[in-house]
């Protein structure tokens, strides 16, 4: 009997780390959504003014709308790449702690 409350508490544990991981990837992929919008909200804007300027270190440098245009879109497609690996990981993250909490309630029953 104490080697199955040993196997459970080593499983509920598992299960913990397995929940700040998820909790940690969902930060960052709230911090990459965050990003996306600023981004496409960059580019909304830009499209309304005729002289653009990109933000290097502290100082503002007049910049061609079409380069800036690129750069953030190609930054968007890089965060939208991010957020689909994050997705991934957490889904495989959320399907192991579904299946060892599955083993813990059929263990305890």
């Amino acid at each position: 009997m104490t080697e199955l409350t040993k196997k459970n508490k080593k499983k509920i544990e598992q299960l913990q780390i397995l929940e700040q991981n998820i909790n940690t990837l969902l930060g960052q992929k709230q911090q990459i959504q965050s990003q996306i919008v600023e981004n496409d909200s960059a580019i909304e804007e830009m499209d309304k003014s005729s002289t653009v300027y990109k933000i290097i270190g502290n100082i503002m440098v007049k910049s061609k709308k079409t380069e800036l245009k690129k750069e953030l879109q190609s930054k968007k497609e890089r965060l939208e790449l991010r957020t689909k690996a994050i997705e991934k990981q957490e889904k495989n993250l959320k399907n192991k702690a579904s299946k060892i909490q599955k083993e813990v309630l059929k263990e305890i029953k």
